[in-house]
């Protein structure tokens, strides 16, 4: 049963934030908002949608550990699995702006993770934990960056592929958005509370931690619709909106996702350990890096297979661990 209620609420997380993208998108074009906008604000919350409900879900139920094993695997496989695989499938170029401003802020939220996950280290307290403070701190570093995000759509200076994307699409009706927005709504908080329930039981019928479960398979599942979209992007000539949608997750996912959960309750890191949140940092850095070096401002197919192997490596120390 914990398989069925999985796939179940998958299924509805994902059709939910498709139509919550799909409708929040109409209405704030009827609004006059800019596609550029809506691509970095509506877009990315709309990929960080599935993320969004299993976290906040997992932290009212007190699955401290699915909450940010979500958060850390799903961005760990954005970088590491969705880039990867992108520019296995089509060399990915990055515009300038991007490697000085919007990777960087990636890199930085990463950070700020490992930061709090080591505050027991650098403050000789107890077992860290996400707190309503951190969770506070994180919720204005998302509100400095919605602003900057505002702030280069209105000087014309952000440049994000993923936001021209189907601009030429016909507008929906009024009525209909707010049915999207309604009925996506309403998927993604029911979807992810019974995928939470079904991912908490499999992690009880293996005796896996329900932290090992969120780092993977939970961190997968709620990937897959940046996973699609980017490959079929980059099979269409068009690999640059893998960009955006990684991006824009990564920052969404710790700085909204994350400080959402803990300001409901704090999240003890429990089995997330430094070798997780390291791994995510250094995904991010050599993503950085592959950017500038080598073939300057290109993830090239190598460089993409690199990303992949670290992923499938690090899987199966998680795996191994667990045995």
């Amino acid at each position: 049963m914990p398989v069925i209620w999985l796939i179940i609420g998958l299924i509805l997380i994902l059709v939910g934030a498709n139509m919550l993208t799909d409708g929040a998108s109409a209405v704030a074009k009827r609004w006059g908002v800019s596609d550029l906008v809506v691509g970095l604000t509506v877009v990315a919350f709309g990929t960080s949608a599935p993320e969004l409900a299993i976290s906040v879900v997992s932290a009212i139920n007190g699955n401290a550990g699915l909450a940010i094993g979500n958060v850390v695997g799903s961005n760990i496989f954005n970088v590491l699995v969705i880039i990867g695989v992108t520019a296995l499938c089509s060399p990915i170029r990055i515009d300038r702006s991007i490697m000085t401003t919007d990777i960087p802020m990636v890199i930085l939220s990463a950070l700020a993770l490992l930061a709090i996950g080591n505050s027991s280290l650098l403050d000789g307290t107890a077992a860290p934990v996400v707190g309503r403070v951190d969770g506070i701190l994180l919720l204005l570093f998302f509100a400095i960056f919605l602003r900057r995000t505002f702030a280069s759509a209105k000087d014309g200076t952000a440049d994000d592929p993923a936001a021209t994307d189907g601009a030429s699409k016909k507008p929906m009706p009024l009525w209909k958005s707010l049915v999207w927005i309604a009925g996506g709504l309403a998927g993604l908080v029911y979807g992810g509370d019974r995928f939470v329930a079904g991912a908490s039981g499999i992690a009880s019928g293996l005796g896996v931690s329900d932290a090992v479960i969120g780092l993977t398979i939970v961190a997968a599942g709620t990937s897959l619709p940046e996973l699609a979209t980017s490959v079929t992007a980059a099979l269409k000539g068009k690999p640059g909106i893998a960009l955006g949608n990684v991006i824009g997750s990564n920052i969404f996912n710790i700085f909204l996702v994350l400080g959402c959960s803990a300001v409901i309750r704090p999240l003890p890191f429990g089995s997330i350990g430094n070798l997780d949140l390291l791994t995510l940092t250094g995904a991010c850095v050599l993503f950085w890096l592959f950017g500038w070096f080598f073939k300057k401002r290109t993830i090239t197919r190598v460089e993409g297979g690199v990303l992949a192997a670290c992923y499938v490596a690090y899987v199966a120390w998680l795996v191994a661990a667990q045995i």
